[in-house]
């Protein structure tokens, strides 16, 4: 299909012209043009469906690089608690009693929470994946999905999680029209002994996936490795071998100078969830000094049961905003660099390389924010906007892959009246234990 933006401002995170007035020009899943002013008489001709962005912004649609959707199942079950405290006494025993039915649903809730709030992709490392994978295909989102493996107990019990893993990643890699993709996921190294960690990379090799893991999010977790394993986590995953595939690590809060170097030298990527990590008092994420080191950074919300929501504007707000304050300095992580964070960099480390700018031949993922507010008067500098002002009941329209996934704050392809309750009736279920 064929069609059309015209009169709409475009913040298009491509270097060469960050900002266009004018239109762009969508055929099939790509975006087919771009450009100031009235779009020519060719491109008119062609469009079966026009959109006036008369009063409205449009940017790639954000990228969410970590998290666990079916915790929405969770929503505000457990709050103000320290992380192992809420781990072990109130989430993992909660998430003991999950179905596949349930995780599906709440993989729905989340996409569509995700949708509402302009995130068009986003990573997610939960269990009974199938399921997951089949709510982001029914809600037309890109994904890059990994099956999250706990290597504790017994050896039998851990090479089942693994091989589930493998198993999922090979028959959903390239799915849903190439929107879902895979990666392998160990949970973290305090859960998955080294046995466990070769056994997922040799897998990630043979299959030529990422690797996706929590590391350091805790500096009670760092010295738990440094006594089993006489190192910091950084070095110990390195010595294990995780960083010979592409490696995506949530939170990496507590790094020293030398950790930094480390996966700057070995191009590991890392996902800041500021608002989770701040809930959870786990401290504060070097970004300025990881970004300085070479490393890159992009934004993720985690779970919402530990944030508790999915909007990535708060993340991005708040990762502008956090950094000057801890560091005293007002430079630091300007507007830009964040949002590109957000959306192009967060696609890049997913493997989404044509994904999160708005250029001729690139996806077509987009969203559109109402400027006709309060907050977006006077109209100064757009990327400021989209960075301190704007939120995520801004985002009016989205695109995935050329189709669109709400109009005019309307979901078209979730029932979001069913997914609602739905998942009211699972979790009273669950709490009845």
């Amino acid at each position: 299909m064929n069609w059309l933006i015209e009169n709409g401002t475009f913040l298009t995170q491509d270097p060469e012209r960050p900002v266009v007035r004018g239109w762009l020009a969508v055929r099939g899943d790509r975006i087919a043009g771009l450009g100031e002013g009235e779009a020519p008489q060719d491109v008119r001709s062609v469009a079966r469906e026009r959109v006036d962005g008369k009063d409205l912004l449009f940017l790639p649609g954000l990228v969410n690089t970590h998290g666990h959707a079916a915790m929405t199942l969770l929503r505000g079950y457990a709050d103000d608690l320290k992380l192992q405290e809420w781990l072990n006494h109130y989430i993992w025993p909660m998430e003991a009693r999950l179905t596949d039915d349930d995780v599906y649903w709440g993989t729905l809730l989340a996409a569509a929470e995700m949708i509402r709030t302009g995130t068009t992709a986003f990573a997610d490392m939960y269990f009974f994946m199938d399921r997951a994978a089949e709510a982001v295909e029914t809600s037309g989102m890109r994904a890059s999905l990994c099956r999250g493996i706990i290597g504790l107990g017994s050896e039998a019990e851990w090479r089942e999680k693994v091989a589930d893993g493998i198993r999922f990643a090979r028959e959903w890699h390239g799915k849903a029209d190439g929107r879902i993709r895979a990666m392998l996921g160990p949970h973290a190294p305090y859960t998955c002994p080294p046995p466990v960690l070769e056994k997922v990379i040799e897998a990630a090799h043979e299959l030529g996936l990422p690797i996706h893991i929590h590391m350091s999010e805790t500096a009670a977790e760092v010295e738990q490795n440094v006594r089993d394993y006489g190192v910091r986590p950084a070095e110990h995953l390195d010595r294990v071998g995780v960083f010979t595939r592409p490696t995506l690590l949530a939170h990496a809060v507590h790094l020293t100078d030398g950790e930094i170097a480390l996966l700057a030298e070995r191009g590991a990527a890392v996902s800041h969830n500021p608002v989770s990590n701040l809930k959870l008092a786990s401290g504060i994420a070097r970004v300025p000094d990881m970004l300085r080191a070479g490393v890159t950074v992009t934004l993720g919300t985690d779970s919402v049961a530990s944030n508790n929501n999915l909007d990535l504007f708060e993340e991005i707000k708040l990762t502008a905003m956090l950094h000057k304050g801890v560091t005293g300095d007002p430079t630091v992580l300007p507007a830009g660099q964040v949002l590109r964070m957000a959306t192009v960099d967060g696609a890049r480390v997913l493997g989404m390389e044509d994904t999160g700018m708005l250029k001729e031949g690139w996806k077509a993922d987009l969203i559109a924010l109402r400027m006709d507010r309060t907050h977006f008067v006077p109209r100064t500098d757009f990327v400021s906007h989209a960075v301190y002002a704007a939120c995520g009941a801004d985002v009016e329209h989205v695109w995935v892959d050329g189709r669109q996934l709400m109009r005019g704050r309307e979901l078209l392809t979730l029932d979001e009246e069913r997914i609602r309750h739905e998942v009211q009736h699972r979790f009273e279920r669950l709490l009845r234990g």
